[in-house]
């Protein structure tokens, strides 16, 4: 088959990698067959009531052909009473267990798209840190969301209306075979049509559909921006550039639409002429046999129903198998987060001690390119570290090594000697806490927020964590208290009170070490100042490790480590490195005045 050829231009091909992996075919058939295992009785019992509904089906045909040879037979008795009566009797049942297959499968969808949402959440929390971190929110969020929501309709009707298509026509066929088994090979004739036209489209179809949604995406996107950055349009004189960009966009998405509108209108045709040939070739071939005297006319109307009965679940089938193909990349990235081995560490290996120490440490986020080079750092127990420097020398890349979530390209990350790459991730945890910027307030009370770091916290602790992040002013003025409902549709926190339950839990979490990135950058100078001070008492005694961005941060430090260009430039206390007159005493003399 020749026809038009695909727009040159790809909408879907993606401008940048994903971090997360995608999961490869043998990863999407190993899940989907273990979910099918984990939902066997569902789906059985899917299958048996499906069967009784298409057995109660061929009831119909087999009663008409049994009253048409009685006719041809000049049968004086047509037992008119009896066939009304059991065809009416089998239509009531057929209409039964069509609801029932309805409900089982809508029922079996949602179970199975329920579990993929669970098992991707949580393979998902059980990654490795470092991976989470490089992957970031959008990546995650994109799959949990809209592959999701592109797989809900595949989940809850294509794989149960696949399973009841194909049951459909093995039991159609079957039926075939017992009533008129001569005819049943006629049906054959039309499989080669069948199977040329529908590989034809399945291997253009999938991959134009995809193109289109996202030649869509792109034409709101041109739209969109152009529509909320209208003044700056205006006032560059971007309007003939942005109309171009529209109109570019538009194109390529009509070619694409214009593309999928071809390959429909070369299938539609060919599934029509297959459905004619199979209903041709049972009459012609059945006529002959009739004549032959080799089967009866009442076998060929039976035949003849249960072969046009077959246009039904064809149908079914190429439509949902359609739908599955597309579906099947959103399923691919949901899946292929098993491809990624979850750190087990070494169960045995534990800490000896409090220091930290980094010895002579290379890392890069990219293969060949270091961010770190050659950093060496000892921090004591109970120091207070500040790491400074201009933005992109690496600071918070350095904490997050320091917390154990990247491991180093070369050298050692070590507390108490213990080497923080090797060890399990929850034990790391229970040594050593990273807060940033990023804080999250989870739907639920404010009690269930707190004790996601303790869990058994009593409510006296609660209320003494908030008092140490200057946080239980406003928590008691709830109406609620502690019972109050927060996050999405519940009492809206302002950022810099999120980010005070998150210092709260910090608190009850109670490591003796602690990275901070940014963790008061959410709140006011002065405001700051104040938590910070709170805080100063609640860490007595423990090891800080701050990324300072303000520079009062360092100033109330015990050390202060100089990050620039991805190297430690000095070291040492406020006093001496204003002293120095390096590189701290500039960023100093320019925050300070």
């Amino acid at each position: 088959m020749i026809g038009v050829a695909p727009p040159s231009y790809d909408p879907a091909a993606p401008t940048t990698a994903s971090t997360l992996p995608v999961g490869t075919s043998a990863t999407v058939r190993g899940y989907v067959t273990e979910l099918l295992r984990r939902h066997r009785r569902a789906f059985l019992l899917l299958v048996t009531v499906n069967t009784v509904a298409v057995v109660a089906s061929m009831a119909g045909p087999y009663l008409l052909g049994g009253l048409v040879e009685r006719v041809s037979d000049d049968a004086r008795e047509l037992r008119l009473g009896v066939t009304v009566s059991l065809f009416v009797g089998a239509l009531v049942l057929q209409a039964l267990f069509i609801r029932q297959v309805r409900l089982r499968g809508a029922v079996l969808g949602e179970r199975m798209l329920a579990d993929l949402r669970e098992d991707f959440l949580v393979r998902a929390v059980g990654l490795p840190p470092g991976v989470l971190e490089r992957a970031g929110t959008g990546d995650l969020l994109s799959r949990i969301t809209t592959d999701i929501d592109r797989l809900g309709n595949a989940m809850r009707e294509a794989v149960p209306q696949l399973a009841i298509g194909a049951v459909w026509v093995v039991l159609l066929l079957g039926g075939l075979v017992v009533t008129a088994p001569p005819l049943a090979p006629a049906v054959l004739l039309a499989v080669p049509l069948l199977v040329i036209g529908c590989r034809w489209y399945f291997r253009r179809a999938p991959a134009a559909y995809r193109s289109e949604a996202a030649g869509y995406a792109a034409v709101a996107a041109a739209l969109a921006e152009t529509v909320d950055a209208g003044r700056t349009v205006e006032a560059h004189r971007l309007g003939d550039r942005r109309i171009g960009l529209s109109e570019r966009r538009i194109k390529e998405w009509t070619a694409w639409e214009r593309y999928t509108l071809w390959l429909r209108s070369v299938l539609f045709p060919v599934i029509n002429v297959t459905h004619v040939t199979v209903l041709a070739s049972v009459l012609m071939i059945g006529g002959v046999f009739v004549l032959q005297g080799w089967i009866g006319v009442g076998q060929l109307t039976t035949a003849a129903l249960i072969a046009q009965m077959l246009v039904d679940p064809v149908g079914l089938i190429l439509r949902w198998y359609d739908e599955l193909q597309v579906a099947q990349v959103s399923l691919a990235r949901l899946v292929g987060v098993r491809e990624i081995e979850p750190e087990t560490g070494d169960a045995e290996l534990t800490p000896a001690g409090r220091d930290v120490r980094a010895d002579r440490v290379h890392f890069g986020y990219i293969e060949g390119v270091d961010v770190l080079r050659k950093v060496s750092l000892d921090v004591a127990p109970g120091t207070r570290l500040a790491l400074v420097g201009p933005s992109g020398a690496g600071k918070s890349t350095l904490g997050r090594l320091l917390a154990g979530i990247y491991a180093p390209r070369d050298g050692r990350i070590t507390l108490g000697d213990a080497e923080l790459s090797r060890m399990p991730a929850e034990r790391v945890r229970s040594h050593v806490a990273l807060v940033n910027q990023e804080h999250h307030v989870f739907v639920g009370s404010v009690r269930d927020n707190l004790r996601l770091a303790r869990g058994g916290a009593t409510d006296a602790e609660l209320w003494a964590a908030l008092g140490a992040v200057d946080a239980d002013g406003w928590a008691r003025a709830l109406d609620e208290g502690l019972d109050t409902e927060v996050g999405s549709g519940g009492f809206g926190l302002t950022p810099a009170q999120a980010q005070q339950i998150a210092l709260a839990r910090l608190v009850l979490a109670d490591p003796h070490t602690l990275v901070l990135d940014e963790a008061t950058s959410l709140l006011d100078p002065r405001a700051a100042r104040h938590l910070e001070r709170s805080l100063a008492r609640v860490l007595d005694g423990r090891t800080v490790i701050a990324i300072a961005h303000r520079l009062h941060t360092a100033h109330d430090a015990d050390v202060i480590a100089v990050v620039e260009d991805g190297r430690i430039s000095e070291l040492g206390s406020h006093d001496e490195l204003v002293a120095a007159g390096g590189a701290y005493a500039a960023l100093w003399r320019s925050w300070h005045g």
